[in-house]
């Protein structure tokens, strides 16, 4: 190993363990390290605008200006209070609608933006129904990384992965879709027999949930028509756009603009709803890691997996969904995943078939969000919106049921990858 490489891994370490500990901000470490890999020549600057995946960039910007727009709408209370008189006040009706709705949107929007949506709606939902919704909140929590995990756009490891696997939403869909689904169906059930107790409503709170308007949630009755029709033609967009020969991005920057031309948005407001701070980030991060790939390190690392597991698919498979899985319970999956896509490209140019490889990476990655309550920006974000209304979500609380049913997930995703990999 020489000097550059040791300079390199350094550079790269510096940085996760800035974002492990928080001590700076993960954006401006991310940021730090891309600079210094262009700084100390390790990684040049034209090569480094070569590692930025714009496709995956493209369409994070593109999903969160349509999330910006159909959000003034106000259809997403209307979904929630909809939900809750459709269960007629139960409980635990109610919290299985929820996750429901939480999964589908994670898999349709993104996970973040989701509990984003459904976090502040379920406090208003509980409180009215004098209920602790701490049950709530972690059931929407695993629902989001569960339904992230099912489609290309549903988490951000999926739209890295897509893009440079070149796998379609229909991929997706049919190859992580079908252990998403199994696993939301066994965690539902699992969470009734843990908070059944917890979900006891008096009947004259039923009675406020009924006598709730969610009609009166719609402020833009035109927007609300034309949203629903964009979403619709860039979920069709997903499914197709391979056969259409475009791009995952050009798709959803495509209904992004669309939307901001018939939705008579105010156009500053919706582009300064982007987080912009997480596509610095993503950004940053790619040329993080392409500065590892640019220096043999990737490269080194493939060969090493090869040997570790004597270049059997099957067994490589399997180390890496737990590896993804374990280590996505306590680390930030992004870097994680960014890191192995490289390695796994490498390793296919080793001749071993890396199309399952994906999958693996995929179903550990965002499964292994749902480990601890900083395994995911969705758990975070949660536990934030609770804790700022007087409910704490602890680490210990959390893990206690989280952990579990992440391995249990992960038992369940091992069992479909050699059924269906074999």
């Amino acid at each position: 190993m020489n000097v550059t490489q040791i300079i390199a891994i350094l550079i790269f370490l510096v940085v996760l363990f800035c974002i492990i500990t928080e001590k700076i901000d993960r954006t401006v470490a991310a940021m730090s390290g891309a600079i210094l890999m262009v700084l100390l020549k390790i990684l040049p600057a034209p090569s480094a605008i070569g590692y930025i995946d714009f496709n995956t960039i493209g369409v994070l910007i593109g999903m969160m200006l349509v999330v910006s727009i159909v959000k003034n709408s106000g259809l997403f209370e209307y979904i929630a209070i909809y939900t809750a008189k459709k269960a007629k006040g139960d409980a635990w009706k109610i919290l299985i609608s929820f996750a429901i709705i939480t999964a589908i949107l994670s898999a349709t929007l993104d996970n973040v933006t989701t509990v984003l949506l459904i976090g502040p709606m379920t406090l208003v939902i509980t409180q009215i129904l004098e209920l602790n919704p701490i049950p709530f909140l972690i059931t929407e929590i695993l629902a989001s990384n569960i339904g992230g995990t099912s489609t290309l756009i549903g988490d951000p490891p999926n739209i890295m992965i897509g893009s440079a696997a070149g796998l379609s939403f229909n991929d997706f869909l049919t190859h992580t879709g079908p252990a998403a689904l199994v696993i939301l169906i066994v965690t539902i059930a699992i969470l009734y027999f843990l908070y059944r107790k917890d979900l006891m409503v008096d009947d004259k709170y039923k009675e406020e949930i009924l006598a709730l308007d969610e009609k009166k949630t719609i402020k833009d009755k035109s927007l609300l028509i034309k949203s629903l029709i964009v979403m619709a033609l860039i979920l069709i967009g997903f499914m197709t756009h391979q056969s259409l020969d475009l791009e995952s991005s050009t798709v959803a920057l495509t209904g992004a603009v669309i939307l901001l031309l018939i939705g008579k948005q105010d156009v500053e407001e919706i582009i300064c709803g982007i987080e912009w701070p997480t596509i610095a980030f993503f950004t940053s991060l790619f040329v993080l890691v392409g500065g590892l790939e640019e220096v043999g390190i990737i490269h080194s690392l493939a060969i090493w997996l090869i040997d570790l597991t004597s270049g059997r698919p099957i067994m490589t498979m399997i180390l890496l969904l737990w590896l993804a899985a374990i280590v996505s319970s306590f680390l930030d999956n992004i870097p994680f995943v960014a890191t192995l896509i490289p390695l796994i490209l490498t390793m296919g140019t080793q001749g071993i078939d890396i199309r399952p490889l994906w999958w693996a990476v995929s179903l550990g990655a965002c499964l292994g969000g749902n480990g601890t309550l900083i395994g995911a920006s969705a758990n975070v974000v949660l536990a934030n919106i609770g804790e700022r209304n007087g409910y704490k979500i602890s680490f210990g609380k959390y893990f206690k049921v989280g952990f579990p049913l992440m391995i249990l997930s992960i038992i369940i995703s091992t069992v479909y990858l050699l059924f269906f990999f074999t």
